[in-house]
């Protein structure tokens, strides 16, 4: 056992650092290493660095603290998981005379690879271990370890009777199978030091456009020792903005990704030393505006002591504005309600729900494209939110909208999106995804931005040249029984068409009804709009929610949308005084 000052004893551990949906838990002895097939996995065990313990009080009992272990599997092609069963063996005699031990459940409140809290039974992604406590030994036993970071046990940690402030010792976790090796992990645990905890602020939560409101940040120190600076963490969803840019803050907006979420994030480093027993507020208290793109956003606040430099995230720029500073909180408010029972990191955290009364117009948008039977052409349909909100649904993590479109007749789908589905012309479920379907479901992320949208190429093989046959697309809500989008006032625009070998009155409409072509020998003499080699067609084998492609001018929305650009047509005369069947020409223009 060994002692060390109060002050300088406790420094948070960076698998503390995550908090739900801010940081990973990243293993102390780094990421799991790939194997070589005809070698085992190796599996790397880890948690945070070190855990702070509040003293042990005589009458008031102790106060216990969560140490979570995670296990890290290769992910990705490197590796495939681990099926058997595996155990996990804790060596606590280091922290004999510091601190008590127990298991919660199995990984109960451990923290997972998103930072957020995790319930028995979800630990390494297989069936939660049966942990046993035997003297100076813990054993826990259990089945499968999936890829990627996951919670496979939960420590909870007290301090012991008798000990003295400055007291630390070491937990080591080694860890073995058959046919899998693991990499052990050792851990701090230290009595006293700080316990930050922020307080919730009262939120106006239903807003409108324009909207400003001041967060005062307030946190409070309720350990056993000073904080040597703090950590302010913000992170704002897309809707949201906070004006000011503080000189000792670093920012980031974050790539959309597939799921095009986006939020700012925000790392502030405030000096100064942080006395037990405080509460602390900012100088000047932050603002938070609802921008003329908000819907559904969320806010995130949290506070951690600074600890050793940690180098700048490349992503992140230092902001170029006056300092942001906390001063103590004066009055009979110096003492922050909050809870105080569990000097966890889960209560240095905050988070505020918005609900802006806002709209967004998806507009649905088509195609015209030509060719001779046989030939295989591109068509792009899709839609575009055009705005002004952005909408996400960040906490249920569903579908935003769905694209359904409907093939025209005399086509078939050789090629098609990889986020689109086929199914029967019932929009049921079709276990066949190979062969052309009547229809496809393409759905949107949780998350469609303002000014994006989906692109989505086909490629269709025409089989019959059919005057003016259409093909419909919709973007609508995901649910079939109640397709309306709750957010958008022009539902109208929501549906366009795509039109094959459209008749020559020029608007994409068929001038007569769709009629059967003459045959093979009757076709026009150019060669068909689009086609690739094998009656593919390139460039369909995705569909990008990015919003950097643009979606086709075809412009065949029902009401006409002036967004949406229509491209000529023209007709090819055929012969023994047949109708005329038109060639419409491959759009030139797309829509952005």
């Amino acid at each position: 056992m060994t002692r060390l000052s109060p002050r300088n004893a406790l420094r948070r551990a960076a698998g503390l650092l995550a908090a739900a949906g801010l940081l990973a838990v990243v293993p102390l002895a780094g990421a799991a290493a790939p194997a070589r097939a005809d070698e085992p996995p190796v599996f790397t065990l880890g948690g945070p660095a070190e855990t702070g313990l509040q003293p042990y009080r005589a009458g008031g009992g102790p106060k216990p603290s969560r140490l979570g272990i995670t296990v890290t599997a290769p992910s990705g092609e490197e590796g495939t998981g681990f099926a058997g069963r595996f155990t996990l063996t804790f060596d606590l005699s280091g922290v004999a005379g510091v601190a008590d031990v127990a298991f919660d459940g199995a990984a109960s409140g451990a923290e997972t690879s998103d930072g957020g809290a995790s319930g028995a039974g979800a630990s390494g992604g297989g069936t939660a271990p049966d942990c046993e406590v035997t003297g100076a030994k813990a054993v826990c036993v259990g089945t499968g370890v999936r890829p990627g970071t996951h919670p496979v046990a939960a420590l909870v940690v007290t301090a012991a009777a008798g000990g003295e402030r400055g007291d630390s010792g070491t937990i080591t976790v080694t860890g073995e199978a058959e046919g899998a090796a693991f990499t052990p992990f050792t851990t701090r645990v230290t009595v006293g030091g700080p316990d930050l905890v922020m307080e919730e602020l009262p939120f106006r939560t239903e807003l409108v456009p324009g909207d400003r409101q001041q967060a005062p940040i307030t946190f409070a120190n309720r350990g056993a020792g000073d904080a040597e600076g703090v950590l302010l963490t913000l992170r704002y969803t897309r809707g949201l903005d906070i004006p000011q840019r503080y000189s000792n803050c670093r920012y980031s907006e974050d790539d959309p990704g597939p799921s095009g979420v986006g939020r700012t994030t925000a790392l502030c480093t405030v000096e100064g030393a942080f006395e037990a027993g405080e509460a602390y507020t900012l100088a000047t208290p932050l603002t938070i505006e609802a921008t003329e793109r908000a819907y559904r956003d969320t806010f995130l606040y949290r506070i951690e002591e600074a600890g050793p430099p940690r180098p700048a995230p490349a992503a992140f720029e230092r902001g170029d504005g006056a300092v942001l500073r906390a001063v103590p909180v004066t009055g009979p408010q110096n003492r922050v309600a909050g809870r105080t029972a569990d000097p966890t990191p889960h209560d240095n955290q905050r988070e505020a729900d918005f609900r802006t009364e806002n709209t967004a117009d998806f507009a649905a948008y088509g195609d015209r494209v030509s060719g001779a039977r046989g030939a295989t052409v591109t068509a792009d349909v899709g839609f575009r939110n055009v705005g002004p909100a952005w909408i996400g649904h960040l906490r249920s993590g569903e579908d935003v909208a769905v694209v359904d479109f409907t093939v025209p007749r005399g086509a078939s789908v050789v090629a098609k999106p990889d986020r689109c589905r086929a199914v029967t012309a019932a929009g049921e479920y079709r276990e066949d995804q190979r062969s052309p379907a009547p229809r496809y479901l393409c759905p949107t992320s949780p998350a469609v931005h303002d000014g994006k949208g989906l692109d989505l190429p086909f490629a269709l093989r025409i089989e019959e040249v059919l005057i003016g046959a259409e093909g419909e697309v919709t973007v609508r809500a995901p649910s079939a029984r109640n397709p309306a989008l709750p957010f958008d006032p022009a539902p109208a625009n929501n549906t366009a068409r795509l039109v094959l070998n459209a008749g020559d009155d020029g608007d994409g409409r068929p001038s007569t009804p769709p009629t059967s072509d003459p045959g093979p020998d009757a076709s026009p003499s150019g060669a068909p709009a689009t086609s690739a080699p094998g009656g593919g067609a390139a460039g369909a084998s995705g569909g990008s929610d990015s919003g950097t492609g643009s979606g086709h001018g075809g412009g065949l929305a029902s009401t006409g949308s002036g967004a949406l650009t229509v491209a000529g047509a023209a007709a090819v005369a055929l012969t023994a005084g047949l109708a005329l069947v038109a060639a419409a020409r491959r759009r030139t223009s797309r829509h952005s």
